[in-house]
């Protein structure tokens, strides 16, 4: 990008001032590297670190790692005895991490939102046509800077957003974004967010390990899925292009503002929320952000229809655990929600209770092997409509010849379904439909 002359700067007349040549030099450094690219990746990658680091970082104690190693098989068994899913080709490998490491990881498995890459906004007159030279010149320069500098701000803003959130990440799906299908088989965890976790709500340590895994399992299950794994990254990047085309109308609203004039420049700045964009949602945002919701809404459904007959099997009910983590989701502050709301991941209870209403309808309507069909393809996933109906979903699934051979979604109930075939020692649990 060609930055414009700034008349009267130091050695101005001998190839361009200094100051000119250091706006040309961060433009550069702001426009390098392409959407989604390593200068990008790196400045989020570092910004994701230094917030969630706060301060030195020490090893994590070899104790916590073993005693969630040893956990592990446990929740893998059981996981996959009730869901018929398999959580792993081979092993699960479990890395435990400081929440600086699981920031800086994390920030490199959501590198796909980096990518999108909106149109640059409209560039419009300059302005008044009193405007000196000079200030014709720098309300240019400011109109470019402002179609260049999204890309690196997006990099920040997913940095910090993703070190907050590894202050307080229990494991590696506090939110369900897929992880690349390279490292599609390794669960990072961080043992200092769960003993906080634990102390907060004075509930055993051993109980609060075992409930991650089996959480951070049930999901990596059904995201570990390639034709999933798509599905969710396809609806990520819809609603992030979405609310950055919304976003955008700032840059096009700063194009027909007068520089030289602070009134016209305190009436914009005087509403953040209508500067921002946020007041009005496009029609094609909103529809994003219900497609997201709905398959969101059934995965944290199918979790917790997971959970429960998980923790009844091994830690006797999940009661105190249950309402912990459903008082944490509403008690979180502004920092705490940050990682949520850049995409729009809402995981409050609502969303969560509306999909568990799904899953006991779909159980109801089709026995626990339904649950499994699910995530069978990136089609099965629920859409909207149907996360209010079971049964329009079923039928969907089944007109689209998406349920494995000899499913029987025409079933009453638990007792009325066909029995499930089991994968587990007792035939406890569905079988996975791609087996």
């Amino acid at each position: 990008m060609e930055l414009p002359h700034l008349p009267g700067g130091p050695g101005s007349g001998s190839g361009g001032g200094f100051f000119e040549q250091f706006l040309a030099d961060l433009l550069r450094m702001m426009g390098s590297g392409g959407p989604g690219g390593p200068a990008r990746l790196e400045t989020a990658k570092a910004m994701a670190r230094q917030v969630a680091a706060e301060g030195d970082e020490p090893n994590v104690d070899p104790a916590e790692r073993m005693a969630l190693e040893a956990l592990l098989p446990v929740a893998e068994l059981h996981v996959a005895e009730l869901t018929g899913l398999a959580v792993a080709d081979g092993r699960v490998t479990l890395e435990v991490v400081p929440p600086g490491e699981w920031a800086a990881r994390t920030v490199e498995d959501w590198a796909f939102l980096l990518e999108v890459e909106p149109p640059s906004p409209r560039l419009g007159p300059l302005g008044s046509e009193e405007l000196d030279e000079q200030m014709a010149a720098l309300q240019g320069f400011v109109s470019q800077a402002l179609a260049t500098m999204g890309p690196l701000l997006a990099a920040m803003q997913l940095g910090s957003a993703v070190g907050h959130l590894a202050r307080v990440a229990l494991g590696q799906y506090e939110l369900p974004v897929p992880r690349p299908s390279g490292r599609a088989d390794r669960l990072l965890l961080c043992p200092r967010a769960l003993a906080r976790f634990a102390g907060d709500w004075s509930l055993p340590a051993e109980d609060v390990r075992l409930w991650v895994l089996l959480r951070d399992l049930a999901v990596h299950a059904a995201l570990r899925r390639p034709a999933v794994a798509e599905r969710f990254r396809e609806l990520l990047r819809q609603v992030t292009l979405a609310t950055a085309l919304d976003q955008g109308r700032l840059f096009e609203r700063l194009q027909d503002v007068d520089l030289s004039d602070p009134a016209a420049l305190g009436q914009l700045f005087a509403d953040p929320t209508q500067l921002l964009g946020a007041a009005e949602v496009s029609p094609a945002r909103q529809q994003a952000v219900e497609e997201l919701a709905a398959a969101t809404s059934a995965l944290a459904g199918y979790v917790e229809w997971v959970l429960d007959r998980a923790a009844e099997r091994l830690l006797g009910g999940r009661l105190a655990l249950a309402e912990a983590w459903r008082r944490r989701q509403v008690e979180r502050d502004a920092a705490e929600r940050v990682a949520e709301e850049l995409p729009e991941l809402d995981l409050g209870p609502q969303r969560v209770d509306r999909g568990s209403e799904f899953v006991r309808g779909v159980v109801e309507r089709a026995g626990e092997q339904a649950v499994a069909w699910l995530w069978r393809s990136g089609a099965t996933v629920p859409t909207p409509a149907e996360l209010d109906a079971p049964g329009l979903w079923l039928e969907r699934v089944r007109l689209a010849g998406e349920l494995p051979p000899g499913a029987t979604p025409e079933g009453t109930g638990p007792e009325g379904a066909t029995p499930p075939e089991g994968t587990g020692p007792e035939g406890t649990g569905p079988r996975d439909p791609e087996r």
